[in-house]
């Protein structure tokens, strides 16, 4: 490591003002921070000093999002290979077929190494592409504004992929994450500035833009012509009934179920909830709420039953386990930058997000999957939000001095 120190110490005056490369700066800024700590510190007895910078919150939910990654690729290769394997066939003649056999594996659900494999060679292309198309917009808007490249987009790289269905074209998941920074984020300012969640608002592009590439049954599988209905669009159509029947709720918690390639295990979000909780970087205030309001208003609808909606009949911890409610919860709903920023504020938004996800889920049969839009709502909403807990605090305030 100290050789490539030198290395990036000896180029530093080509990228610097001055040089010959200045306009690519952000471009050098960035490769030199991400591998090293950055140089400069504060001296000065008026600033608040911490270890953590931006690089490494990024880096600490990209190790929290670690369980979902693994689970995108190994729950994607298990539902094809089940599906192939139910239909006798052990290789196809295809680059992914192709690569399978060169390693030795065949579509074999029961093979830990052929599943994984599987997976990733539908996981990996998408995050590639929406990390080399989203790079170079962040990147091309970086040179313009003459600023760094911010981390922001290293997480925002890493949810995205996993919200999108594994058979979807790679070049929808170019103009996807393309639309999602730019207008998402960029067009406001760029990290920190955005008033939405830039995975999110790529991924309800792509959901408006190209329906039929991003819902319904045909999408959810890697098997060409295997339609597989999703957990929710099940309940949606048979309720409690057509779940249990279908699916086991261990298999739902477990994320082995047909969805989203990283949305789909409860418990890889719970681990990784864990490690964001521990580091205070995400917020248990908002996680709590938003669960309180989704099992509050699921509770109500199971409780009041209706012969005519099957999803009255699904029981709260059914919600809980499948869909995005989870995923939406611990990484979704708690970006610090979209979310809502005082304490009591955090509650709000949270509940607001919960209850809304299973109104949504519940009353609207065109959006079997509500978490989406009520965390983009909840957004909307956050500034509006905050502001009505500071004009409390402030009135408060004012009482008190008054009677003092």
């Amino acid at each position: 490591m100290k050789a490539l120190r030198n290395f990036f110490d000896q180029v530093h005056p080509h990228f610097s003002a001055g040089g010959k490369l200045e306009k690519l700066y952000p471009l050098y800024e960035a490769l030199d921070t991400f591998l090293f700590t950055p140089g400069e510190i504060t001296k000065g007895a008026s600033h608040v000093r911490d270890s953590i910078d931006l690089k490494r919150i990024m880096v600490t939910v990209g190790v929290a999002l670690g369980p979902c990654i693994f689970m995108a690729m190994y729950n994607t290769g298990l539902q094809a290979n089940h599906i192939l394997q139910g239909q006798g066939i052990t290789s196809l003649d295809t680059w992914r077929g192709m690569v399978l056999a060169w390693l030795g594996l065949a579509f074999d659900s029961q093979n830990f190494l052929s599943n994984l494999a599987h997976g990733a060679l539908y996981f990996v292309p998408v995050f590639l592409v929406t990390n080399i198309v989203g790079g170079l917009c962040e990147a091309t808007f970086s040179i313009v504004r003459k600023h760094e490249i911010n981390e922001g987009f290293l997480v925002t790289g890493i949810l995205y992929p996993l919200t999108l269905p594994p058979t979807i074209p790679l070049w929808q998941v170019a103009v996807g994450i393309a639309f999602g920074v730019i207008i998402g984020k960029e067009v406001f300012g760029g990290t920190g500035k955005n008033f939405l969640n830039p995975a999110l608002t790529a991924r309800a592009f792509l959901f408006f833009a190209y329906p039929a590439d991003i819902s319904g049954d045909a999408v959810w599988t890697a098997v060409d012509g295997y339609s597989g209905a999703t957990a929710l669009a099940v309940a949606a159509v048979d309720g409690a009934q057509g779940l249990e029947a279908g699916f086991s709720l261990w298999e739902a918690f477990l994320g082995i179920i047909p969805g989203s390639m990283g949305e789909t295990s409860t418990l890889a979000c719970l681990m990784g909830a864990g490690l964001l909780i521990a580091t205070g970087i995400g917020s248990w205030r908002i996680m709590l709420s938003m669960l309180i309001g989704g099992l509050s208003v699921s509770s109500l609808l199971y409780s009041i039953g209706s012969s005519t909606n099957p999803m009255f009949g699904v029981s709260p911890l059914w919600h809980l386990v499948i869909g995005s409610f989870a995923f939406g919860m611990v990484f979704m709903a708690t970006d610090p930058v979209s979310a809502a920023m005082t304490k009591k504020g955090k509650w709000v938004y949270g509940f607001l997000i919960g209850a809304m996800s299973i109104v949504v889920r519940s009353l609207n049969p065109a959006f079997p999957e509500g978490v989406m839009l009520s965390i983009l709502f909840g957004n909307l909403f956050a500034p509006l939000i905050d502001y009505y807990v500071v004009q409390a605090n402030i009135k408060r305030r004012q009482a008190r001095t008054a009677v003092e």
